[in-house]
């Protein structure tokens, strides 16, 4: 990897904690037209906005128990809900609509992650998080065979399983140029002995994915939600930080954090800030560009 692709922070930037109000943080998603970014409050079953100018403000009182959040190519913002075990999205007018919840009939088990490609799939994760105890959402029997990997077609409704060659998958983001996805298996929460801790990368095929490969070991703790800059480096969570990953695999650094980390998104208005959820918190540190 050359210098020049390298993350690199801007002089004299440390990480700041922006606000801590929640039990579990999750899915946050910068929304360039509000200058503002939104998150989830997993585990409060409710979501918050946080800007510069104004500080941290409750977003949504009741959330379905959402989860990862995404902008589509309209600027709205489409949810993993929990609760009603499903993807919405939020319309310009603030009304929540339901965009699908069953794969042949059958309920999903709690979708947790969604990325949305340039030419408006929304491409999600569906592992049992959500349905295994009443914490994160209503403790109910799964009713499809695995975890999965969706891409959803909201123009015309079409669903089809993308891959099911991850146990567990969790976060997940585009390559800059859309040709491969990265998926987060964790896995090993739940098969201690065979499971992963890893990120996965597949070639991207029209709705579906090509064969997968093992890209990266993330320890300690597992991957979760993670993203990807313009030079396609990754930024991935762990148990104590943000571990930053070449497009080739190779660790290139770590931005520790006090609190165990969920998820981050690049935002500002450059498009050079990294921000953070862990645990509680909302972080934020300054990259020198992205």
């Amino acid at each position: 990897m050359s210098e020049v692709n390298k993350p690199a922070f801007a002089p004299g930037n440390s990480l700041e904690k922006l606000c801590s109000p929640a039990i579990w943080a999750e899915g946050p998603v910068w929304l360039p037209h509000k200058n503002a970014l939104v998150f989830s409050d997993v585990k409060g079953n409710r979501m918050f906005r946080w800007s510069a100018s104004e500080g941290v403000s409750l977003f949504r009182a009741s959330s379905n128990f959402a989860n990862g959040n995404a902008l589509d190519t309209e600027g709205r913002i489409v949810s993993c809900e929990h609760g009603r075990r499903g993807i919405s999205r939020t319309e310009h007018d603030g009304e929540v609509t339901l965009l699908v919840e069953r794969v042949d009939g059958k309920r999903f088990n709690s979708p947790n992650d969604v990325v949305v490609r340039s030419d408006g799939t929304l491409w999600f994760t569906d592992p049992p998080y959500g349905i295994i105890n009443d914490e994160e959402g209503y403790k109910s029997e799964s009713q499809v065979i695995g975890c999965y990997v969706y891409c959803f077609d909201p123009r015309d409704g079409t669903l089809s399983i993308a891959t099911s060659d991850v146990q567990r998958p969790n976060g997940l983001a585009f390559s800059p140029d859309e040709s491969l996805l990265y998926v987060a298996d964790m896995s090993i929460v739940d098969f201690p002995t065979l499971g992963r801790r890893e990120l996965r990368v597949f070639p991207v095929e029209g709705n579906k994915l090509g064969a997968g490969k093992f890209f990266a070991q993330v320890s300690p703790g597992i991957p979760d939600g993670f993203c990807i800059d313009s030079h396609g480096n990754i930024f991935c969570s762990c148990e104590d930080g943000v571990i930053i990953f070449d497009p080739q695999g190779n660790q290139t650094g770590k931005i520790p954090v006090p609190e165990r980390v969920s998820n981050c998104t690049l935002g500002g208005a450059e498009g050079n800030e990294l921000y953070i959820t862990a645990t509680t918190s909302l972080y934020r540190i300054r990259l020198a560009s992205a």
